[in-house]
């Protein structure tokens, strides 16, 4: 089967919301030759990235909509208008490789129609943007819904935000910094013709000048660096670690931080690592392993306590599952799957999981809640329900030349050639009984 055919097969399940690109893509490379995954990852990475305005556009060239039944050849048709605009293959080849592709997906009957289709956007390119600039999903690239409730919440930030979440993100390394460091790695990379520099936030990030293959990271194998966001790498530093604590990170795959916490503060007492998904915890497994790192794994849902056995931990990480839409960039297909009516239920997640890990923390110690979103519906209100509930939490501004202050927590927003979208909160537990704990004890006595 040619490569476009199995593009298209591997978008039409994520066309159809069924099945993430995270999910979908990795059965397609293994359709594919080495040679050709690149290729791939490129056509269904654009055609995610570029949906909004080609799905518009698909819209104004086709007489009636696809079936249920060919998703496949709703993918086909996009895939050709991606190449057609957006990529540098020669535009003869795109247009019959494309039609051709057809044949493999056993709808010979389609050709005509693909070749009508892409034909009508080589001659009328410019005349058919004319006709639909006006329309802010083509113009912006992003669905109605996520333009609206941006430019309502972030009024002098959201053209910025939507701009950068149409950008390809920067390839940021995270040095092992217990074994070397970041001025030892970034001569390594220059040694191995790589250029990159160090970052203005975190002490351990590097950033690729372009990106490059894992494979030809000095030591990557080892353990001396990992690929992770700067923004993501922040939440290490805010836990304010010290030797002999008790550590959790709730909702931990695929392990990122959990390694960061363990990389920066090496002679904690005990760290646990909740995931509620079995597959999803094979990779905190795999990068433990890879980095020679050491933490107890529990498959488990960080929103129950079924799985505590009662000891108490002085520093938590709630990195919640959200929206994820501080990171569009690096997982485009979160403009086409997430609705805004999910934002509702996340928030709802967000703070039981909240909740529930605030009775593990320890009388002084200190909560981080983190997400890698730009919504606060998910961030900062659910910050403040969580305190209207909790009597015996206090909220700690953060300090930092970084994002931006909001009344709870700090904000970060994509930046052009730098760190994802995300969100943070410290949190810390009183020492002191709150009245209504001196109620209960004083009953208790009684």
């Amino acid at each position: 089967m040619k490569i476009r055919a199995i593009a298209a097969r591997t978008l039409a399940p994520v066309i159809a919301r069924k099945e993430s690109l995270n999910t979908a893509l990795p059965k397609g490379l293994t359709k594919v030759t080495d040679q050709e995954r690149a290729l791939l990852q490129q056509f269904c990475y654009g055609v995610m990235r570029y949906y909004p305005r080609l799905n518009l556009l698909a819209k104004q060239l086709l007489k009636k909509p696809f079936k249920d039944y060919d998703r496949d050849l709703e993918a086909l048709v996009l895939i050709g208008l991606y190449q057609l605009l957006e990529m540098r293959i020669p535009q003869h080849a795109a247009l019959s490789e494309t039609v051709e592709a057809a044949t493999d997906l056993n709808k010979e009957w389609a050709k005509g129609l693909l070749n009508a289709v892409l034909r009508r956007v080589q001659r009328e390119q410019d005349s058919l943007y004319e006709q639909l600039d006006s329309n802010p999903v083509f113009r912006y690239n992003h669905p109605q819904w996520l333009i609206d409730k941006l430019s309502h919440n972030w009024p002098d930030h959201w053209q910025q935000i939507l701009e950068q979440n149409n950008q390809h993100p920067p390839m940021t390394l995270r040095v092992n910094r217990h074994r070397i460091s970041r001025e030892e790695y970034l001569q390594e990379l220059e040694e191995e013709g790589i250029d990159a520099s160090a970052t203005a936030f975190s002490a351990s990030a590097i950033q690729l000048t372009s990106p490059c293959d894992v494979g030809r990271l000095p030591g990557f194998d080892d353990g001396l660096a990992s690929v992770q966001d700067e923004a993501a790498q922040l939440s290490a530093y805010l836990l304010d670690l010290k030797p002999g604590q008790r550590v959790l990170d709730a909702c931990a795959a695929p392990g990122g931080k959990l390694c960061h916490i363990l990389e920066h503060q090496p002679d904690l007492d005990h760290v646990t690592a909740i995931e509620l998904e079995d597959n999803r915890a094979l990779r905190i497994d795999e990068n433990l392993d890879r980095l020679q790192l050491d933490a107890e794994v529990i498959i488990a849902d960080a929103a129950s306590a079924d799985w505590w056995d009662g000891q108490a931990y002085d520093r938590i990480l709630v990195d919640a599952p959200c929206s994820a839409s501080g990171v569009i960039r690096r997982n485009p297909d979160i403009k086409h799957m997430r609705q805004s009516e999910d934002l509702k239920v996340l928030a709802d997640i967000q703070l039981n999981i909240l909740q529930n890990c605030w009775q593990m923390l320890t009388p002084g110690g200190t909560l981080v809640y983190a997400t890698c979103s730009v919504f606060p519906q998910e961030n900062e209100r659910v910050v403040a329900r969580f305190l209207k509930l909790q009597h015996n939490a206090s909220h700690q501004p953060i300090s930092a030349d970084w994002g931006i202050e909001r009344p709870l927590g700090r904000q970060l927003f994509p930046q052009a050639e730098g760190h994802d979208g995300f969100y943070y909160a410290i949190l810390t537990k009183s020492t002191v009984p709150t009245n209504d704990q001196k109620q209960t004890e004083n009953q208790d006595q009684k």
